[in-house]
Protein backbone atom coordinates (compact mmCIF):
# COMPACT_ATOMS: atom_id res chain seq x y z
CA UNK A 1 0.00 0.00 0.00
CA UNK A 2 1.47 3.39 -0.94
CA UNK A 3 1.07 6.59 1.06
CA UNK A 4 -1.89 7.94 -0.93
CA UNK A 5 -3.77 4.65 -0.55
CA UNK A 6 -3.06 4.68 3.19
CA UNK A 7 -4.42 8.22 3.54
CA UNK A 8 -7.54 7.40 1.50
CA UNK A 9 -8.20 4.32 3.61
CA UNK A 10 -7.83 6.23 6.86
CA UNK A 11 -10.03 9.06 5.64
CA UNK A 12 -12.70 6.60 4.60
CA UNK A 13 -12.68 4.63 7.80
CA UNK A 14 -12.18 7.31 10.43
CA UNK A 15 -13.41 10.52 8.84
CA UNK A 16 -9.96 12.10 9.14
CA UNK A 17 -10.38 15.87 9.40
CA UNK A 18 -7.67 18.48 8.88
CA UNK A 19 -8.63 21.37 11.14
CA UNK A 20 -6.98 24.44 12.62
CA UNK A 21 -6.05 23.50 16.16
CA UNK A 22 -5.16 25.51 19.22
CA UNK A 23 -5.05 24.81 22.93
CA UNK A 24 -7.61 27.27 24.21
CA UNK A 25 -7.00 26.05 27.75
CA UNK A 26 -5.13 23.29 29.56
CA UNK A 27 -8.50 22.27 31.10
CA UNK A 28 -7.09 21.31 34.47
CA UNK A 29 -9.61 23.08 36.64
CA UNK A 30 -7.81 26.37 37.06
CA UNK A 31 -9.89 29.02 38.78
CA UNK A 32 -9.90 31.32 35.74
CA UNK A 33 -11.36 28.57 33.53
CA UNK A 34 -14.68 28.86 35.36
CA UNK A 35 -15.42 32.23 33.83
CA UNK A 36 -16.25 35.60 35.36
CA UNK A 37 -18.82 36.51 37.96
CA UNK A 38 -21.40 38.62 36.14
CA UNK A 39 -22.50 41.88 37.68
CA UNK A 40 -26.30 42.25 38.05
CA UNK A 41 -27.68 44.85 35.68
CA UNK A 42 -29.14 46.97 38.47
CA UNK A 43 -25.65 47.44 39.93
CA UNK A 44 -24.24 48.96 36.73
CA UNK A 45 -24.56 52.69 37.33
CA UNK A 46 -23.89 54.11 33.86
CA UNK A 47 -22.70 53.47 30.33
CA UNK A 48 -19.71 55.20 28.70
CA UNK A 49 -19.69 55.06 24.90
CA UNK A 50 -16.98 55.71 22.34
CA UNK A 51 -16.04 54.47 18.90
CA UNK A 52 -13.02 52.56 20.17
CA UNK A 53 -12.51 51.15 23.66
CA UNK A 54 -9.01 50.15 24.74
CA UNK A 55 -8.57 48.11 27.91
CA UNK A 56 -5.07 48.70 29.25
CA UNK A 57 -3.03 51.89 29.53
CA UNK A 58 0.59 50.79 29.12
CA UNK A 59 2.77 51.36 26.09
CA UNK A 60 0.60 49.24 23.75
CA UNK A 61 -2.72 50.71 24.82
CA UNK A 62 -1.46 54.28 24.90
CA UNK A 63 0.35 54.17 21.57
CA UNK A 64 -2.58 52.42 19.86
CA UNK A 65 -4.98 54.90 21.42
CA UNK A 66 -2.91 57.88 20.31
CA UNK A 67 -2.66 56.61 16.74
CA UNK A 68 -6.34 55.64 16.41
CA UNK A 69 -7.46 58.91 18.00
CA UNK A 70 -5.14 60.81 15.65
CA UNK A 71 -6.80 58.97 12.76
CA UNK A 72 -10.21 60.31 13.76
CA UNK A 73 -11.78 57.63 15.99
CA UNK A 74 -13.07 58.83 19.36
CA UNK A 75 -11.26 56.54 21.80
CA UNK A 76 -11.49 55.74 25.50
CA UNK A 77 -8.71 53.97 27.40
CA UNK A 78 -9.36 52.38 30.79
CA UNK A 79 -6.61 51.05 33.01
CA UNK A 80 -6.73 49.49 36.47
CA UNK A 81 -3.59 51.27 37.72
CA UNK A 82 -3.90 54.69 39.32
CA UNK A 83 -0.78 55.97 37.59
CA UNK A 84 1.08 55.36 34.36
CA UNK A 85 3.61 52.57 34.70
CA UNK A 86 6.39 51.22 32.51
CA UNK A 87 9.34 48.94 33.21
CA UNK A 88 11.28 48.54 29.95
CA UNK A 89 14.11 50.83 28.99
CA UNK A 90 14.69 50.04 25.33
CA UNK A 91 12.77 50.36 22.07
CA UNK A 92 13.65 48.22 19.05
CA UNK A 93 13.24 49.54 15.53
CA UNK A 94 14.47 47.88 12.37
CA UNK A 95 16.47 50.33 10.22
CA UNK A 96 15.43 53.58 11.83
CA UNK A 97 16.65 56.96 10.61
CA UNK A 98 18.79 57.16 13.75
CA UNK A 99 20.53 53.96 12.70
CA UNK A 100 21.00 55.28 9.18
CA UNK A 101 22.72 58.38 10.54
CA UNK A 102 25.19 56.12 12.34
CA UNK A 103 25.75 53.87 9.32
CA UNK A 104 23.93 50.91 10.92
CA UNK A 105 21.56 48.63 9.00
CA UNK A 106 19.85 45.30 9.57
CA UNK A 107 19.29 42.56 7.00
CA UNK A 108 15.56 42.00 7.49
CA UNK A 109 15.55 38.54 5.94
CA UNK A 110 18.37 37.33 8.17
CA UNK A 111 16.68 38.82 11.24
CA UNK A 112 13.46 36.99 10.40
CA UNK A 113 15.34 33.71 9.93
CA UNK A 114 17.20 34.07 13.23
CA UNK A 115 14.00 35.05 15.06
CA UNK A 116 12.28 31.94 13.78
CA UNK A 117 15.21 29.81 14.90
CA UNK A 118 15.20 31.25 18.44
CA UNK A 119 11.44 30.67 18.62
CA UNK A 120 11.64 27.05 17.52
CA UNK A 121 9.70 27.96 14.34
CA UNK A 122 6.54 28.15 16.46
CA UNK A 123 5.35 31.63 15.51
CA UNK A 124 3.26 33.37 12.87
CA UNK A 125 5.69 34.71 10.30
CA UNK A 126 3.20 37.31 9.06
CA UNK A 127 3.11 38.93 12.51
CA UNK A 128 6.89 38.90 12.70
CA UNK A 129 7.12 40.67 9.36
CA UNK A 130 4.49 43.17 10.48
CA UNK A 131 6.88 44.13 13.27
CA UNK A 132 9.95 44.11 11.04
CA UNK A 133 8.35 46.29 8.38
CA UNK A 134 6.53 48.79 10.59
CA UNK A 135 8.67 49.17 13.73
CA UNK A 136 10.77 52.01 12.30
CA UNK A 137 7.62 53.78 11.10
CA UNK A 138 6.13 53.56 14.59
CA UNK A 139 9.35 54.70 16.23
CA UNK A 140 9.63 57.71 13.91
CA UNK A 141 6.01 58.59 14.64
CA UNK A 142 6.73 58.61 18.37
CA UNK A 143 9.87 60.73 17.89
CA UNK A 144 7.90 63.19 15.77
CA UNK A 145 5.23 63.44 18.46
CA UNK A 146 7.91 64.46 20.93
CA UNK A 147 9.84 66.78 18.61
CA UNK A 148 13.59 67.00 17.99
CA UNK A 149 14.04 69.68 20.65
CA UNK A 150 12.92 67.35 23.42
CA UNK A 151 14.72 64.03 22.88
CA UNK A 152 18.17 62.52 22.69
CA UNK A 153 18.22 59.12 20.98
CA UNK A 154 20.99 56.53 21.26
CA UNK A 155 21.52 53.09 19.75
CA UNK A 156 22.90 50.43 22.06
CA UNK A 157 25.98 48.42 21.22
CA UNK A 158 24.82 44.92 20.31
CA UNK A 159 26.49 41.78 21.65
CA UNK A 160 28.80 40.26 19.08
CA UNK A 161 29.42 36.61 19.90
CA UNK A 162 30.02 33.35 18.09
CA UNK A 163 27.13 31.43 19.66
CA UNK A 164 24.74 34.36 19.47
CA UNK A 165 24.81 37.80 17.87
CA UNK A 166 22.42 40.60 18.74
CA UNK A 167 21.11 42.96 16.09
CA UNK A 168 21.99 46.66 16.52
CA UNK A 169 18.47 48.06 16.47
CA UNK A 170 17.98 48.74 20.18
CA UNK A 171 17.26 52.40 20.92
CA UNK A 172 17.12 54.39 24.11
CA UNK A 173 15.45 57.76 24.42
CA UNK A 174 16.33 60.47 26.94
CA UNK A 175 14.80 63.84 27.65
CA UNK A 176 17.05 66.51 26.18
CA UNK A 177 18.68 68.79 28.69
CA UNK A 178 16.61 71.93 29.10
CA UNK A 179 13.41 70.43 27.75
CA UNK A 180 10.31 71.02 29.87
CA UNK A 181 7.74 69.17 27.75
CA UNK A 182 8.03 65.90 29.65
CA UNK A 183 8.64 64.93 33.27
CA UNK A 184 10.29 61.53 32.87
CA UNK A 185 14.02 61.25 32.25
CA UNK A 186 14.06 58.40 29.74
CA UNK A 187 13.27 54.83 28.78
CA UNK A 188 9.83 53.25 28.91
CA UNK A 189 8.33 55.85 31.20
CA UNK A 190 9.27 58.63 28.80
CA UNK A 191 7.93 56.64 25.83
CA UNK A 192 4.61 56.13 27.64
CA UNK A 193 4.47 59.78 28.62
CA UNK A 194 4.98 60.85 24.99
CA UNK A 195 2.12 58.74 23.63
CA UNK A 196 -0.15 59.43 26.62
CA UNK A 197 0.23 63.18 26.17
CA UNK A 198 -0.43 62.83 22.44
CA UNK A 199 -3.52 60.71 23.12
CA UNK A 200 -4.96 63.33 25.44
CA UNK A 201 -3.95 66.21 23.15
CA UNK A 202 -5.75 64.50 20.27
CA UNK A 203 -8.92 64.42 22.38
CA UNK A 204 -8.85 60.90 23.82
CA UNK A 205 -10.44 59.97 27.15
CA UNK A 206 -8.34 58.18 29.79
CA UNK A 207 -9.94 56.59 32.87
CA UNK A 208 -7.36 55.15 35.28
CA UNK A 209 -8.08 53.25 38.49
CA UNK A 210 -10.76 51.46 36.46
CA UNK A 211 -10.49 47.68 36.09
CA UNK A 212 -12.27 45.75 33.34
CA UNK A 213 -13.94 42.61 34.71
CA UNK A 214 -15.19 40.86 31.57
CA UNK A 215 -16.17 41.50 27.97
CA UNK A 216 -19.72 41.67 26.66
CA UNK A 217 -21.20 40.50 23.35
CA UNK A 218 -24.42 41.31 21.54
CA UNK A 219 -26.88 38.78 20.14
CA UNK A 220 -24.87 38.46 16.92
CA UNK A 221 -21.70 37.53 18.80
CA UNK A 222 -19.94 40.86 18.35
CA UNK A 223 -17.86 42.10 21.28
CA UNK A 224 -19.38 45.43 22.27
CA UNK A 225 -17.45 46.44 25.37
CA UNK A 226 -16.85 45.47 28.96
CA UNK A 227 -18.10 45.84 32.50
CA UNK A 228 -15.56 47.59 34.72
CA UNK A 229 -15.24 48.69 38.31
CA UNK A 230 -13.99 52.00 39.68
CA UNK A 231 -13.96 52.01 43.46
CA UNK A 232 -17.44 50.79 44.42
CA UNK A 233 -19.01 51.77 41.10
CA UNK A 234 -19.68 49.37 38.23
CA UNK A 235 -19.57 50.95 34.76
CA UNK A 236 -20.35 49.61 31.30
CA UNK A 237 -17.90 50.75 28.62
CA UNK A 238 -18.82 50.30 24.96
CA UNK A 239 -16.72 50.51 21.82
CA UNK A 240 -18.98 50.87 18.79
CA UNK A 241 -16.24 50.15 16.29
CA UNK A 242 -13.69 48.10 18.24
CA UNK A 243 -12.69 46.78 21.64
CA UNK A 244 -8.91 46.40 21.98
CA UNK A 245 -7.26 44.38 24.75
CA UNK A 246 -3.89 45.76 25.87
CA UNK A 247 -3.59 44.68 29.50
CA UNK A 248 -0.08 43.23 29.52
CA UNK A 249 1.18 39.80 30.48
CA UNK A 250 0.43 37.16 33.13
CA UNK A 251 3.72 36.86 35.01
CA UNK A 252 2.12 37.54 38.41
CA UNK A 253 -0.47 34.77 38.13
CA UNK A 254 0.94 31.43 39.29
CA UNK A 255 -1.90 29.41 37.76
CA UNK A 256 -1.36 30.92 34.33
CA UNK A 257 2.39 30.38 34.61
CA UNK A 258 1.81 26.74 35.49
CA UNK A 259 -0.58 26.34 32.57
CA UNK A 260 1.29 28.22 29.87
CA UNK A 261 4.85 28.96 31.03
CA UNK A 262 6.16 26.42 33.56
CA UNK A 263 9.65 27.94 33.28
CA UNK A 264 8.30 31.04 35.00
CA UNK A 265 7.25 29.07 38.08
CA UNK A 266 10.87 28.11 38.77
CA UNK A 267 12.10 31.67 39.21
CA UNK A 268 12.32 33.07 42.71
CA UNK A 269 12.97 36.62 41.48
CA UNK A 270 10.27 38.54 39.61
CA UNK A 271 9.91 42.18 38.75
CA UNK A 272 6.67 43.61 40.12
CA UNK A 273 4.43 44.64 37.22
CA UNK A 274 1.63 46.35 39.15
CA UNK A 275 -0.76 43.44 38.93
CA UNK A 276 -0.03 41.76 35.59
CA UNK A 277 -2.15 38.71 36.31
CA UNK A 278 -3.29 37.88 32.80
CA UNK A 279 -6.51 39.89 33.06
CA UNK A 280 -6.66 40.37 29.31
CA UNK A 281 -5.84 36.76 28.48
CA UNK A 282 -8.62 35.62 30.79
CA UNK A 283 -11.16 38.02 29.29
CA UNK A 284 -10.14 36.90 25.81
CA UNK A 285 -10.47 33.24 26.77
CA UNK A 286 -13.93 33.84 28.24
CA UNK A 287 -14.92 35.55 24.97
CA UNK A 288 -13.96 32.44 22.99
CA UNK A 289 -10.46 33.40 21.82
CA UNK A 290 -7.88 30.78 20.93
CA UNK A 291 -4.80 31.23 23.10
CA UNK A 292 -1.26 30.37 22.07
CA UNK A 293 -0.15 26.86 22.83
CA UNK A 294 2.41 26.46 25.64
CA UNK A 295 5.25 27.06 26.22
CA UNK A 296 4.82 30.82 26.19
CA UNK A 297 8.07 32.73 25.84
CA UNK A 298 9.51 34.06 29.07
CA UNK A 299 11.72 37.11 29.38
CA UNK A 300 14.30 35.89 31.88
CA UNK A 301 17.10 38.43 32.26
CA UNK A 302 20.11 38.32 34.57
CA UNK A 303 18.83 41.33 36.52
CA UNK A 304 18.96 39.87 40.01
CA UNK A 305 21.74 41.17 42.24
CA UNK A 306 24.56 42.80 40.20
CA UNK A 307 22.76 42.98 36.82
CA UNK A 308 26.10 42.38 35.09
CA UNK A 309 28.19 39.30 34.29
CA UNK A 310 30.81 40.14 31.66
CA UNK A 311 32.97 37.66 29.78
CA UNK A 312 35.12 36.46 32.71
CA UNK A 313 34.94 33.08 34.45
CA UNK A 314 31.46 32.08 35.69
CA UNK A 315 31.10 29.62 38.58
CA UNK A 316 28.12 28.13 40.38
CA UNK A 317 27.51 27.93 44.11
CA UNK A 318 29.79 24.88 44.31
CA UNK A 319 32.67 26.90 42.85
CA UNK A 320 32.62 25.03 39.54
CA UNK A 321 32.65 26.43 36.02
CA UNK A 322 29.49 25.42 34.17
CA UNK A 323 29.22 27.27 30.84
CA UNK A 324 30.80 29.13 27.95
CA UNK A 325 30.63 32.68 29.24
CA UNK A 326 30.61 34.08 25.71
CA UNK A 327 26.85 34.22 25.27
CA UNK A 328 23.75 36.38 25.71
CA UNK A 329 21.91 37.41 28.87
CA UNK A 330 18.89 35.14 28.38
CA UNK A 331 21.14 32.12 27.89
CA UNK A 332 23.09 32.96 31.04
CA UNK A 333 19.82 33.08 32.98
CA UNK A 334 18.80 29.63 31.78
CA UNK A 335 22.23 28.16 32.49
CA UNK A 336 22.12 29.56 36.02
CA UNK A 337 18.65 28.11 36.61
CA UNK A 338 20.07 24.64 35.85
CA UNK A 339 22.74 24.92 38.56
CA UNK A 340 22.47 23.82 42.21
CA UNK A 341 20.18 26.31 43.89
CA UNK A 342 19.42 27.97 40.57
CA UNK A 343 19.00 31.42 42.07
CA UNK A 344 22.46 32.90 41.52
CA UNK A 345 26.00 32.32 40.27
CA UNK A 346 29.23 34.33 40.29
CA UNK A 347 31.63 36.00 37.89
CA UNK A 348 35.26 35.79 39.04
CA UNK A 349 37.76 38.52 38.04
CA UNK A 350 41.13 39.78 39.16
CA UNK A 351 42.75 43.21 39.58
CA UNK A 352 43.12 43.84 35.85
CA UNK A 353 39.44 43.39 34.98
CA UNK A 354 38.85 47.02 33.92
CA UNK A 355 41.81 47.01 31.51
CA UNK A 356 40.59 43.70 30.10
CA UNK A 357 37.16 45.21 29.48
CA UNK A 358 38.64 48.29 27.78
CA UNK A 359 40.80 46.15 25.48
CA UNK A 360 37.74 44.19 24.31
CA UNK A 361 35.16 46.98 24.35
CA UNK A 362 34.72 47.05 20.57
CA UNK A 363 34.28 43.27 20.43
CA UNK A 364 31.59 42.94 23.08
CA UNK A 365 28.35 44.90 23.55
CA UNK A 366 25.11 43.59 24.96
CA UNK A 367 23.59 43.95 28.42
CA UNK A 368 25.13 40.84 29.92
CA UNK A 369 28.63 41.43 28.58
CA UNK A 370 29.08 45.17 29.16
CA UNK A 371 27.42 47.90 31.19
CA UNK A 372 24.69 49.44 29.04
CA UNK A 373 26.39 51.69 26.49
CA UNK A 374 25.46 53.39 23.26
CA UNK A 375 27.27 53.24 19.92
CA UNK A 376 30.37 55.38 20.05
CA UNK A 377 30.78 55.26 23.83
CA UNK A 378 34.53 55.08 24.44
CA UNK A 379 34.51 54.80 28.23
CA UNK A 380 34.43 51.04 28.73
CA UNK A 381 37.00 51.01 31.52
CA UNK A 382 35.35 53.78 33.50
CA UNK A 383 31.87 52.34 33.05
CA UNK A 384 32.76 48.88 34.31
CA UNK A 385 34.80 50.23 37.26
CA UNK A 386 31.91 52.46 38.28
CA UNK A 387 29.50 49.53 37.96
CA UNK A 388 31.64 47.21 40.09
CA UNK A 389 32.20 49.83 42.79
CA UNK A 390 28.45 50.41 43.00
CA UNK A 391 27.77 46.68 43.30
CA UNK A 392 30.39 46.37 46.04
CA UNK A 393 28.49 49.02 48.01
CA UNK A 394 25.23 47.07 47.48
CA UNK A 395 26.81 43.75 48.60
CA UNK A 396 26.17 42.29 45.16
CA UNK A 397 29.92 42.15 44.49
CA UNK A 398 32.78 41.03 46.71
CA UNK A 399 36.49 41.84 46.89
CA UNK A 400 39.34 39.98 48.62
CA UNK A 401 43.13 39.78 48.55
CA UNK A 402 43.18 35.99 48.17
CA UNK A 403 41.02 33.35 46.50
CA UNK A 404 40.47 31.69 49.89
CA UNK A 405 39.10 34.91 51.35
CA UNK A 406 36.90 35.49 48.29
CA UNK A 407 35.50 31.96 48.56
CA UNK A 408 34.59 32.62 52.17
CA UNK A 409 32.85 35.88 51.28
CA UNK A 410 30.68 34.23 48.61
CA UNK A 411 30.18 30.98 50.57
CA UNK A 412 31.60 28.53 48.04
CA UNK A 413 34.09 25.72 48.77
CA UNK A 414 37.56 27.27 48.63
CA UNK A 415 39.29 24.12 47.40
CA UNK A 416 36.85 23.75 44.52
CA UNK A 417 37.10 27.41 43.54
CA UNK A 418 40.91 27.24 43.58
CA UNK A 419 40.82 24.10 41.45
CA UNK A 420 38.40 25.75 38.98
CA UNK A 421 40.57 28.86 38.67
CA UNK A 422 43.73 26.78 38.22
CA UNK A 423 42.10 24.83 35.40
CA UNK A 424 40.81 28.07 33.84
CA UNK A 425 44.30 29.60 33.92
CA UNK A 426 45.64 26.50 32.15
CA UNK A 427 43.03 27.05 29.42
CA UNK A 428 43.98 30.72 29.13
CA UNK A 429 47.66 29.82 28.79
CA UNK A 430 46.94 27.25 26.07
CA UNK A 431 44.62 29.62 24.21
CA UNK A 432 42.18 26.79 23.55
CA UNK A 433 39.07 26.30 25.71
CA UNK A 434 38.57 22.57 25.29
CA UNK A 435 36.16 22.47 28.25
CA UNK A 436 33.47 24.89 26.99
CA UNK A 437 34.71 26.40 23.72
CA UNK A 438 35.01 30.08 24.61
CA UNK A 439 36.75 32.10 21.91
CA UNK A 440 40.41 32.83 22.51
CA UNK A 441 39.95 36.62 22.54
CA UNK A 442 37.87 36.44 25.72
CA UNK A 443 40.19 34.19 27.69
CA UNK A 444 41.86 36.20 30.48
CA UNK A 445 43.77 34.86 33.48
CA UNK A 446 42.87 35.19 37.16
CA UNK A 447 46.18 35.73 38.91
CA UNK A 448 46.57 39.25 40.32
CA UNK A 449 44.93 40.27 43.59
CA UNK A 450 42.67 41.77 44.66
CA UNK A 451 40.11 39.31 43.34
CA UNK A 452 36.44 40.06 42.66
CA UNK A 453 33.18 38.11 42.50
CA UNK A 454 30.02 39.52 40.93
CA UNK A 455 26.84 37.84 42.17
CA UNK A 456 24.15 37.57 39.49
CA UNK A 457 20.98 35.63 38.83
CA UNK A 458 17.85 35.29 36.69
CA UNK A 459 14.72 37.40 37.03
CA UNK A 460 11.33 36.93 35.37
CA UNK A 461 10.21 40.10 33.61
CA UNK A 462 7.45 39.11 31.17
CA UNK A 463 5.60 36.16 29.70
CA UNK A 464 4.70 36.54 26.05
CA UNK A 465 1.51 34.75 25.08
CA UNK A 466 -2.05 35.62 24.31
CA UNK A 467 -4.83 35.38 21.78
CA UNK A 468 -4.16 34.30 18.24
CA UNK A 469 -4.67 37.26 15.93
CA UNK A 470 -4.64 38.18 12.27
CA UNK A 471 -2.22 40.75 10.86
CA UNK A 472 -5.01 43.27 11.44
CA UNK A 473 -4.85 42.27 15.12
CA UNK A 474 -8.35 40.75 14.99
CA UNK A 475 -8.81 38.04 17.61
CA UNK A 476 -9.57 34.52 16.37
CA UNK A 477 -11.41 31.63 17.97
CA UNK A 478 -10.35 27.96 18.00
CA UNK A 479 -11.75 27.47 14.48
CA UNK A 480 -9.68 30.41 13.14
CA UNK A 481 -12.80 32.53 12.80
CA UNK A 482 -12.58 36.21 13.65
CA UNK A 483 -14.46 37.32 16.76
CA UNK A 484 -16.20 40.48 15.51
CA UNK A 485 -15.23 43.73 17.18
CA UNK A 486 -12.38 42.26 19.23
CA UNK A 487 -8.67 43.11 18.84
CA UNK A 488 -5.53 42.45 20.89
CA UNK A 489 -2.19 44.23 21.05
CA UNK A 490 0.95 44.04 23.14
CA UNK A 491 1.45 41.05 25.41
CA UNK A 492 -2.18 39.96 25.10
CA UNK A 493 -1.66 39.36 21.37
CA UNK A 494 -0.08 36.01 20.62
CA UNK A 495 1.70 34.58 17.65
CA UNK A 496 5.01 36.44 17.59
CA UNK A 497 6.89 34.73 20.43
CA UNK A 498 7.43 31.18 21.59
CA UNK A 499 9.83 29.21 23.80
CA UNK A 500 12.29 32.06 24.40
CA UNK A 501 12.14 35.85 24.28
CA UNK A 502 14.25 36.82 21.21
CA UNK A 503 16.86 39.00 22.86
CA UNK A 504 18.67 39.09 19.52
CA UNK A 505 16.92 42.47 19.24
CA UNK A 506 16.51 44.06 22.67
CA UNK A 507 13.42 46.19 23.19
CA UNK A 508 11.33 44.43 20.56
CA UNK A 509 8.31 44.38 22.88
CA UNK A 510 8.09 48.18 22.82
CA UNK A 511 8.93 48.19 19.14
CA UNK A 512 6.05 45.80 18.50
CA UNK A 513 3.71 48.09 20.44
CA UNK A 514 4.50 50.97 18.10
CA UNK A 515 4.32 48.82 14.97
CA UNK A 516 0.91 47.45 15.97
CA UNK A 517 -0.27 51.00 16.68
CA UNK A 518 0.55 51.90 13.09
CA UNK A 519 -1.37 48.88 11.84
CA UNK A 520 -4.51 49.51 13.88
CA UNK A 521 -4.43 53.17 12.92
CA UNK A 522 -4.79 52.04 9.32
CA UNK A 523 -7.38 49.36 10.12
CA UNK A 524 -9.68 51.51 12.26
CA UNK A 525 -8.84 55.06 11.19
CA UNK A 526 -11.15 57.17 9.10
Amino acid sequence: MDLNEFIEEKEGSTGLEMKFYSNRSPKKGYSWEKGPTLIPEEKISRTEKSEVLIIGGGISGLSTGARVQEKGCQTTIIDKNKKMFALAGQIAAVNSRVMAEKGISIDKKQLAADWMKVSGSRIQEDLLWLFINRSAEGFHWMLDLAGDDNLEVGVYEAYKGLMFTEYPGTHHIFKKKGSTKYENFGGGMLACEIVQKAFLDFGGKLDRDTAALYLEKNAEGRVTGCVAVHGDEYIRYEGEKAVIIATGDCCEDDEMLEAFCPTGTRLTKRFTRHGNKGDGQKMLYWAGAALDNPEWAATVHTLAYSHFQGFWLHVNRLGKRFMNEDTWMQAKSMRCMMQPGGDYCFTIMDAKYADEMAERWDDLGGQGMTPLAVVGDAHGKELVEKNVEFQLSKKNAFKADTIEELAQLIDVPADELKKTIARYNEIVKSGDDTDFGKRKELLTSIEQGPFYALKWGPTLLDVFGGAQVTTNLEVMDADAKIIPGLYAVGNTAGGMYHVDYPLLLNGNSYGRALAYAMQLGDVLGK
